[in-house]
Formats: structure tokens, sequence, C-alpha cells
């Protein structure tokens, strides 16, 4: 019978824990001339003479010591005991296909360098994929999401190794083979990834992919046009900062004393962000000014952690998209960015994959204040109708508002207020304002502005009403009624299909009748 050992398949890893290489393992453990190199097997095994490192081992195991078992069978024996004194010897009994721990998170257990985010990071770098979600990067450790669990950094981007310097996600519509990328920067190095995956020809050399930019930068942060004047990239080293035109390529160095140092950066929601370790605040993507009077904590804000926290909880129902709480107004504008009002607070609907946050209106539209009774937009303006006044903002790079304005209703539009809603639909040129179960269309291109036409409508009230390319959606309470012309909608005396605002337009999960009721 022809006795074999075979050497264990992950050799290159468990016989340097043993002995120093194949050789080694072949002059203790095999006869001369009877090891092959290629399959890792020995055709005639030596007799129990443990190298010195397995003695111990070898030792404690009594039929392994017995001479007597030089048989054939004794051979087969020594054989089976030496696979089990090298596993006991290279001391590692796992299988990467196997879990002994309940958690990913329990792989980091007893490791002290394994940094706690609720603990005080200065993140590497902070942003979102292609798919919404937020990355988190500290050294070789990343976390995704507000409650995502840390791993390391290269289960997501094997090809980077650890302390990034930057990263964002590209906003650049224009060229399709490079929007929604996350680019990733280190050194004079900047990789790509769509959808988890290394792009093809990366990596690249900072100056090629970016001529103009520095190597070893800080922070970097997309910038899309009309909140840029571009689409741009923002880049941060030290205290400069550079405005790259996406476009033209062209590089405009900036003086920005209010943001500072950035350690990293993020547009989020519109929203931009400079982190200085823990503590944050925002800026204006243009100017650079900053309207924080002190700095926040990132730990407040962009992750939960326990015990912290921000906001005020008793509105927290009002912020709350899934709320069922009826929203006062919904319009969407020229570049499809639909928005969504209730009382003092607003949100964007179309942000779902980034996410939603209820703001303040008087963050986007300053002198605006309380609730507006009814909004449209128009080309390239935002116009809000409170009482007997109206306002109009200008869309671009951020909403300022019209000089000269609020003005009347009646001196903009021909009609006195208050009115319930207002909707326009695209390329149409007339606005429908809307007053009890009346609705009154006024043709924008006129000068003077009057009512040419006025519908009945076949309800008593309305919240609040939207035309898209999907036709009108006319808004009552926490329902809403479709609707494919403006002539269905007064016309029609068919009781309408009721849509969920909660469900089908927010996307929130159904509530349970039975949730919160108790016998």
């Amino acid at each position: 019978m022809i006795n074999k050992v075979l050497a264990p398949s992950h050799t290159g890893v468990c016989i340097s824990k043993c002995c120093s290489s194949l050789t080694e393992f072949h002059n203790q453990f095999c006869m001369p001339g009877m090891f092959s190199h290629h399959s890792h097997i020995c055709s005639n095994p030596r007799p129990p003479t443990p190298p010195p490192c397995i003695k111990g081992s070898i030792t404690a195991l009594s039929p392994c010591h017995s001479p007597a078992l030089l048989t054939s069978m004794g051979a087969l024996l020594w054989t089976l005991c030496l696979c089990l004194t090298l596993s006991l010897c290279f001391g590692d009994h796992s299988h990467p296909d196997v879990t002994h721990e309940s958690s990913h998170e329990k792989d980091h257990k007893g490791h002290p360098e394994v940094p706690d985010r609720c603990t005080g990071v200065e993140f590497d770098a902070i942003t979102l994929d292609n798919k919404g979600t937020m990355f988190f990067f500290k050294g070789n450790h990343l976390w995704k999401g507000s409650e995502g669990k840390v791993e390391f950094l290269n289960e997501s981007f094997p090809e980077v190794n650890q302390d990034i310097d930057a990263a964002f996600r590209i906003h650049y519509k224009d060229k399709p083979e490079t929007h929604d990328r996350t680019f990733i920067f280190k050194g004079s190095q900047v990789w790509s990834y769509h959808n988890s995956a290394l792009e093809a020809g990366f990596p690249k050399l900072i100056k090629d992919e970016f001529p103009g930019i520095p190597d070893d930068l800080d922070a970097a942060v997309e910038c899309p046009a009309r909140e840029c004047l571009t689409d741009s990239v923002i880049f941060f080293k030290d205290s400069d900062v550079y405005h790259y035109d996406l476009l033209t390529k062209a590089v405009k160095k900036r003086d920005w004393p209010d943001v500072g140092n950035c350690t990293s950066a993020l547009r989020w929601l519109e929203r931009y962000y400079c982190f200085h370790g823990v503590n944050f605040y925002r800026f204006h993507p243009v100017t650079g000014q900053s309207n924080f009077s002190e700095p926040l904590d990132i730990r407040d804000y962009f992750m939960k952690c326990p015990g912290r926290g921000h906001g005020n909880h008793s509105r927290k129902a009002l912020m709350d998209p899934c709320s069922n709480f009826p929203f006062d107004e919904f319009t969407s504008d020229d570049d499809g960015k639909i928005y969504a009002f209730r009382q003092n607070f607003f949100l964007r609907v179309d942000s779902k994959r980034d996410g939603w946050h209820a703001w303040p209106i008087t963050h986007n539209w300053k002198e605006l204040k309380g609730t507006p009774d009814a909004v449209f937009s128009w080309d390239h303006k935002m116009y809000f109708i409170q009482g007997d006044q109206i306002y109009i903002y200008k869309s671009e790079q951020h909403y300022s508002l019209v000089e000269g304005y609020p003005k009347s209703l009646e001196s903009e539009l021909g009609i006195k207020g208050p009115v319930d809603a207002a909707f326009n639909c695209p390329n149409a040129g007339v606005v429908h304002l809307i007053k009890g179960n009346t609705m009154l269309d006024v043709a924008l291109l006129q000068t003077p502005r009057i009512v040419v036409k006025t519908w009945h409508l076949p309800f008593p009230h309305v919240d609040g009403a939207m035309c898209g390319p999907d036709g009108i959606k006319v808004f009552i309470g926490t329902k809403y009624h479709k609707y494919e012309s403006v002539m269905l909608m007064a016309m029609s005396r068919i009781q309408p299909i009721d849509h969920n605002i909660a469900t089908e337009l927010m996307g929130c999960p159904p509530k349970d009748p039975h949730k919160g009721h108790h016998a």
C-alpha cells in the first residue's frame, strides 16, 4: 500500500506558521525524492519524527508516539494523526465560508483599533453612492447609512487601500457614462465606481482626470448646475478651494474664509456641508458663506447614536412624510423637482433615493413667513400666494426673491385672494387658481394678466393641486385624485378613485389599522 500525506490546500498560509516553506515541509515529512511540488503529495511519508515546532502536540497524542503503529495500517493512522497535529499547530480552525458569530459586527470584536463613530470620529470622507446610501470612510473601515455596521473598506472597495483623502458622487447628466459615479481620491490617484464595481481604466492620475486639481486632497463635493453656475466639483486642500467646471475643465481658485479647512465635505438634498472632526456647518456652494453661528455635531444629525439627536420631537409628525398629516400644497418646477408643503415646512418628494427630510420653508425662501396658500412654478420661477399677496422667486442658483416683491395678487394675476390651490401644466402658459369649487384660468403670457376662463369643480374644496407629464393630481386631506386633463377634472361627474398620498406618492409602508389599539 502506498501511504500519502496531503499538504493542506492553503499551504502558503498554514505552512508558514509551522514550516517556513514547502521545502521544509518536504524535509520534515517526506522521504527523499517523494514529494510532488505540483500536487503537494508525499508518496512515501517519513516515520514519526516530528519537527520541533510540533513535538509537543505529537507527544500528547499517544497513538502517534507508538512505534508499534509503523505497520501499513499504522502508517495510515500516522498520516491521519499528522493531519490533526498540523491543524492544531497551525491554529486556524476557521473557514472563510463559515460564520461563527451572529453578525458581521462581531468579526471586529476584541480589536481595539476598530473605531466607534458614536464616540467621535473625524472621517476621511463622506459621500452618497448611486443608490443613495451614505458612506462614511475612516482608515480601513467603512459605515453605510446612519445605522449601518462597521465593515472593512476593502469589502466594498477592494482596489483602494486605507486612509482615503476624499470622495464624492458626481452629477453630470450631460455625460451619462460618468453621471452618478462615486469617485475616491488617495494621494495622486482617483478611482471611479458604479454599482460597487471599478470602472474600466481606473485608477487614473488626478492630474489626468481633473487637470489643475492638486494631489493629496482634503475633501471634495459635487455641485450640479442651478446650484452652481454649471455642473461642477468643489475641491478642498488646506485653506484653498478649487471650483472645477466639468464641461470646460476650467479651474477657479476661491478664497472662502467662512469654510476653512474641511476634513470632508458632503452634498445632501441640495445642501452643502463642511466637516471639521465631529463638527460641521452648512455653506453656500457659490459664495462659500455660512449662516451657522456655531458648528453642529455630526452625531446629532447624520447618524443614530444613543442619547443623541436633534429637533423638536413635538413637531415630528409634521416633518414625517408618512405621518398622514394633510399637506397644504404640492408643486413641481421646470427641472422636475417636486415639493410638498405642510404648515411651516417643506420636503422634496422626488428625493426618495437619497432620503427625505423636512426643512423650514425659510431655509429656501427666506422672506416667506408662515404657510403658503398656493404654489406654482413657471418660467424658472416659483410663485407663492399668501392671502392677497404674491411672492416670486428665481429658481437659478438657489432661490432669490425677485426685486419689488411681494406684490398684491390682484396686480399680478388679476384676481383677489385668498386662494386654496394653484397649478399650471408644462408649456401651457396658463395658471389655474382654485377658490372653493371655482377654478379661474389666468393667461400668463398676456399683459395685463386676466381671467380667461372660469370652471365649476365637482368638489367643494381642495388642499392643493399639481400638473405634470402624468396628468393632474388634486389633493384633498390624505387622499388625491388623478385626471388626464383640465377638462376631465372640471367636467367629470363620476366619483374619482381615491389614492393614498403617503403610500402611493411618498412610498410609505401601509399603516397597520390595529396598531396602537388595545383591548
